[in-house]
Parts: structure tokens; C-alpha cells; sequence
């Protein structure tokens, strides 16, 4: 299949506010824009340097990086059967327009996915940038995105902006822009924000605000996500790329201590479980339906990576059947207790206990909410340190690397099994297991082990995806939003800064990963568990976001990666060597400079290298042969040995 390349990824911190960002994934056969970028992935601190704008005009710079941005965009057409039949113009005379005809009008027309269709289109609408000020553009709304372009520019100003990552739409005020009195300020999860003014009349013939909240929204609506209509083909199918009886099995389980059961084949036993799970072979299932009925939820305690197994919910044996299945695990185990020292330790008799301190996840959202604040749309140079540190972000995320540092040192060191849980199971237990067991195996290290280890830990364990990220939903306030899985991904990177050959993922892919969690592009992250999964035909009607990554692995890649089997690593848990990710969290700030991304410049190092090295080895062969020329004219000479080559590049 051709895909040929979206918008280049040195210029994906787009433009102004916002910026003319890439599309978070595949259009007509278009490859998924490249969201990596922004400021150079080599350097360790989060430099002020790198964030502030350049000397001289605000202007030219922003000229400057638009042209850096936009000049690799791709140009779509418009197919009549890709426009729905609510779809809007609304067009004023313009005069060139009139005479530039079908020129103009086909270069301001939005590149559409398949299955993806317009809802409307509105002219003359002044996206506000906080840098450059006012651009004049054209607005589309489809079924899946913003899409906003100015064709007067050379190069052309493109606004991409999936409907997904919003998480709220409020009307503002925009009497100050003339003739354009109505305003709209779209608020996004993944660290931007956008305003748009346009003339009330437009507003009240295409209804804009309505149509984004229609399909910024649509579960709120009574409509589907976006990824039951996508239509994109790809020739690796993801959904296939996590087996959990294959994935056990190559953790040499089932074994004398623990067994695959398949008690919750049909969601009956716990519905937030996967159908198959891994329990200690002493306890029969009759026993584990009694523990399950006493047990809140149903999460009773099973194994997630040999001599790991995961306890999801507080130890509080009162009853005989779930005392029994305790003491059954607490033989095999210590105990990891994800929260802050407040539970009563009588819980855990006669059991090793250890508090990690991690807060939940109200606290944690609201970190985020501070860390936006300072990253976007200013960065207050003189104070960003201290800023950062006010957010306790990196902090967070030190307490996290810390704790699984414990659990794999216990593992690994101590050679015993741990019990780890927390108030439900499905957040911070998620975290901390599956950063243990990226520190522990190699294998999830690797691509397709990483998108196993999400599928396993989080996908099937129940993590509860659509609250937290609130997919499809207009209640921007609601308690259950946290950014649980963003912090798992942040410390994975913080490990690949420590690790920088031991891992087979680049920053692309990380951050690949992230965009996707918002776009409802694929139904990758979809629903709150495996059984609403398949409830809802997610495996079906959807398309993993594997599929799409498995389909051109070179671009997400590592070149310098070193498979160390058996290999395990303990990254250093101190905010000394922690660093705020710089290009995901403040690659859409007006002000910040796009860099050539650190993956592309590895490659392109990789290809000079891989020629150099061809070159010597075509000097050694030639030496060769020139000796051995050498040798048979001298016959019965005095032999003289020709001197070898040895060159590394």
C-alpha cells in the first residue's frame, strides 16, 4: 500500500497556539502525520533556550516556522462520495476566488480519511494567534476533525486538529476582531488551545459551535466515535498482536504453582477482568467464585508475570474462603501497597508490607492542570524551574519509578513474588506492574512486546480508559478524568533517556501512542474493559492502532537498539535525573523552535555510517586483490605480506 509521507516530524510543534499540527493518523491511504518534534531530543534539561522565541520580530519568526511546518503537509481532494449530505458552504463573494475558479477552491479543501465526511465549511474565519495575531482562513468541520487553512500564505497555514483530543467548546467574546463578533475557544487534553472568531450571520447559517460540539461529542449525542467509521486498510491486523494463552506461555506458565483458568470466559466472575486469568493451582474455581462473590468488584488477586502475581484490592481476610486464597498467596508473596501509609497495616498479617506513597487520582489531574498552565501559550523564562517544580509532575513520576524499582529489586534480587494493589486495581496497580515488568523483561522492551505489555496490563486488567480520558464526552469537569495512562508513558520515556539503547521504540512511537489515546482514531483505548470491548464490537468494527504502527515499523524504530536478553534495569528514581518530556508537553507552544527530531537525525547518521562502512570494505577487498596481484608477479620471490585494513566506523 502507498502511504506517502505526512508532514515531517522536525515540524510537528506547529505554528501558533495550537499550531499547524499534524494529523494524528492516516488520511485516503495518507500515512499518520509524524507528532514527534519540537525541541531536540538530545538535550538532557528542559533548557529555557529551547522554548523561548528567537531575537527579532515575532512576525518573521512565526513566518519562519509555519514555512518550517507546513511546507510537507499533504493536499487532499474532496471526493463527492466522502460529503455528507448535511454538508454546509457557506461562500461570499470573493474576487479571487472568482478568478482563480477551481484552483483555489480545491486548495482549500480538507484531506479526508476513509469513512471520514464534512459538516461544514465556513469562509473567512480568523484563527487568534497569541504570536502573529489574526489569520484570515477556511474552516472545515468533518466527522472527525478541525481542519482550518489559510491558502494566502506561502506556504499555506494549516490548522489539524483531531475532535477527539478536545475537551471542551466555549463561546467567547470577539468584538475587538471587527466584523467577526462571534468566538469560540476550544480547550484540548493534550496540552493546547485554540480560538477561532467568525461573523455572528456564519453562525447562524452553519451553526459552527453546535456542529463541534455534535462531533467533539459524540457519545453525549447519541452517536458513535469516530473510529467505528474509519475505514482505513492496513496489511497487518493489531488486534492479533496480544495472545494471553501465548503470552503466558512464553512466561513458562501454567506450572506447578499457578494455572490458566478460564473461569471468567464470560465475564461472570469479574466483569472489569480479562476472560483469561493466571491463579494459584492449590485453588479450585469453586473456591475462587466464593472469594470473588466477598471480594469488592470481583478483583480478587492473580498472576501477571511469573513470581509477580497483582493483588487489585485491599487485603481484609474476614471471611474463610478469602482468607484461605490469601494465605495461599501470601506464601508466595510480599506486599506492595500502592497508597499513602493511611490503611491499617493488620490487614497484611504475618506479611512483609511496604506503603509507596502515591497519591490518587484526583491529585495527579490536578498536577497536569498546572503543569498546562505554565507550558501554554507562555513560558515564564525567569521562573520555569521553579514552575516546574510547583507542579510536583516530575515529582509524581519519581514516586512511580521509585516504587517499581522496589517491586523488580524484590523480583529479581529477593527472589520472591509481590502483591501489589491499590484502591481499585486499575490505575496505579497498572502502573507500577507494568513498569515493573518493562524493567524486569527484555522482551517488552521491544515493539511488539511493549503493545503486548499495554494490552495485558491495561487494556485487559481494566484500566478505565473512557473515564479517565473521557472519550466522546462533554463533561469536561467530571471527577473520574486523570491523566494515569500519560504518566505510565512519561516514566517509560524517562527510562529510554537512562536506557538509550534497550529499548526497540523510539520518542515517535511514545508519542505516536499518546496522540492516539485522544483522537478516537482506532479503538485501541476505547471502553473501560474487555467484556464492554467486545460488548460493543470494538475487535470488529474498529482498527487497532497497531495495525497502523506494526505497518511501518522503520518509523518508530530505535537504530541503536541493543537486545540485552535476561538484561534488567533500574532506572535512577531521583529528580536529578528526570527531565520534563519538552517535546510532548510544550511542542505546541507558539514560542518554541522546531528541531530536526532526534530519530530522523539517527537515521540519517545510520546511512552515512552504513556508506562509509561500504566504502572500507571495498578498500579492504581492493588491497586484497592487489596483494595477491602482487604476490603471483613476484613468483618465487621473497613473499611480502600485505598489510590489513582495519577500520571501524
Amino acid at each position: 500500500m502507498d502511504r506517502p509521507a505526512a508532514a515531517a516530524a522536525a515540524a510537528a510543534a506547529a505554528g501558533c497556539e495550537g499550531g499547524g499540527g499534524p494529523n494524528p493518523g492516516p488520511a485516503g491511504g495518507r500515512r499518520p502525520p509524524r507528532t514527534a518534534g519540537g525541541a531536540a531530543a538530545g538535550s538532557r534539561q528542559p533548557s529555557v533556550e529551547t522554548l523561548d522565541s528567537p531575537t527579532g520580530s515575532h512576525v518573521e519568526w512565526c513566518k519562519q516556522l509555519i514555512a518550517a511546518t507546513i511546507s510537507s503537509q499533504i493536499s487532499g481532494s474532496v471526493t463527492s462520495e466522502n460529503v455528507s449530505r448535511d454538508y454546509k458552504v457557506f461562500r461570499r463573494p470573493d474576487i479571487r476566488a472568482l478568478r482563480d475558479g477551481n484552483k483555489l477552491a480545491q486548495m482549500e479543501e480538507a484531506p479526508l480519511f476513509p469513512g471520514e465526511s464534512i459538516k461544514a465549511i465556513v469562509k473567512d474565519v480568523m484563527y487568534i494567534c497569541p504570536v502573529m495575531g489574526a489569520v484570515s482562513g477556511t474552516l472545515t468541520v468533518t466527522d472527525f476533525k478541525l481542519y482550518f487553512k489559510n491558502v494566502e500564505r506561502d506556504p499555506h497555514f494549516i490548522l489539524d486538529v483531531p475532535l477527539g483530543v478536545i475537551s471542551r467548546v466555549e463561546k467567547i467574546g470577539a468584538q475587538s476582531h471587527g466584523d467577526n463578533s462571534c468566538g469560540i475557544e476550544i480547550v484540548c487534553k493534550d496540552m493546547r488551545n485554540l480560538r477561532l472568531a467568525y461573523k455572528q450571520e456564519e453562525q447562524s447559517k452553519l451553526g459552527i459551535f453546535e456542529n463541534l460540539n455534535k462531533h467533539a461529542f459524540p457519545l453525549s449525542n447519541g452517536q458513535a466515535l469516530f473510529a467505528f467509521s474509519y475505514k482505513e486498510k492496513f496489511p497487518i491486523n493489531g488486534w492479533k498482536v496480544y495472545d494471553p494463552v501465548s503470552e503466558y506461555k512464553r512466561q513458562g506458565l501454567p506450572n506447578e504453582s499457578w494455572k490458566i483458568s478460564k473461569i471468567n470466559s464470560n465475564y461472570e466472575f469479574c466483569d472489569t477482568y480479562p476472560a483469561i486469568i493466571v491463579v494459584p493451582t492449590s485453588v479450585k474455581d469453586d473456591d475462587l467464585s466464593k472469594v470473588a462473590a466477598f471480594r469488592a468488584k470481583g478483583r480478587v488477586p492473580v498472576m501477571i508475570h511469573p513470581q509477580s502475581p497483582s493483588n487489585n484490592y485491599p487485603v481484609q481476610p474476614t471471611r474463610k474462603q478469602d482468607e484461605k486464597y490469601l494465605q495461599t498467596i501470601r506464601m508466595l508473596s510480599s506486599f506492595v501497597d500502592a497508597r499513602p501509609k493511611q490503611w491499617s497495616e493488620s490487614a497484611y498479617p504475618n506479611a512483609e508490607l511496604v506503603f509507596l506513597e502515591i497519591h490518587n487520582i484526583h491529585v495527579m489531574r490536578e498536577s497536569l492542570r498546572k503543569l498546562k498552565e505554565i507550558v501554554y501559550p507562555s513560558i515564564d523564562e525567569a521562573r520555569w524551574l521553579s514552575n516546574v517544580d510547583g507542579t510536583h509532575w516530575l515529582e509524581y513520576i519519581r514516586m512511580l519509578l521509585a516504587g517499581a524499582v522496589r517491586i523488580a529489586d524484590k523480583i529479581e534480587s529477593g527472589k520472591t513474588s509481590v502483591v501489589v494493589h491499590c484502591s481499585d486495581g486499575w490505575d496505579r496497580t497498572a502502573q507500577l506492574t507494568s513498569l515493573a515488568m518493562l524493567m524486569l523483561d527484555s522482551y517488552y522492551r521491544t515493539i511488539k512486546g511493549f503493545e503486548t505489555l499495554v494490552e495485558k496490563e491495561w487494556i485487559s486488567f481494566g484500566h478505565r480508559f473512557a473515564l479517565r480520558v473521557g472519550h466522546g464526552n462533554d463533561n469536561h469537569a467530571d471527577a473520574d478524568r486523570s491523566p494515569i495512562f500519560l504518566q505510565f508513558i512519561d516514566c517509560v520515556w524517562q527510562m529510554t533517556r537512562q536506557f538509550p539503547s534497550a529499548f526497540e521504540f523510539n520518542e515517535l512511537f511514545l508519542i505516536t501512542i499518546l496522540d492516539h489515546l485522544y483522537s478516537c482514531l482506532f479503538g485501541t483505548f476505547l471502553c473501560n474493559c474487555e467484556q464492554q470491548r467486545f460488548k460493543d464490537d470494538v475487535y470488529t468494527k474498529t482498527i487497532s492502532l497497531w495495525s497502523y504502527i506494526n505497518s511501518q515499523l522503520d518509523e518508530f524504530s530505535n537504530p541503536f537498539f541493543v537486545n540485552y536478553e535476561n538484561h534488567v534495569l533500574y532506572p535512577v528514581a531521583s529528580l536529578s535525573h528526570l527531565e520534563l518530556w519538552v517535546n510532548y508537553y510544550v511542542r505546541w507552544n507558539p514560542r518554541k523552535r522546531p528541531q530536526m527530531p532526534i530519530h530522523q537525525n539517527l537515521k540519517e547518521l545510520l546511512a552515512v555510517r552504513a556508506e562509509l562502512q561500504k566504502r572500507v570494505e571495498g578498500l579492504q577487498r581492493e588491497v586484497a586483490t592487489r596483494a595477491v596481484s602482487s604476490s603471483s608477479e613476484r613468483g618465487s620471490s621473497p613473499s611480502h605480506s600485505a598489510t590489513s585494513v582495519h577500520t571501524s566506523v
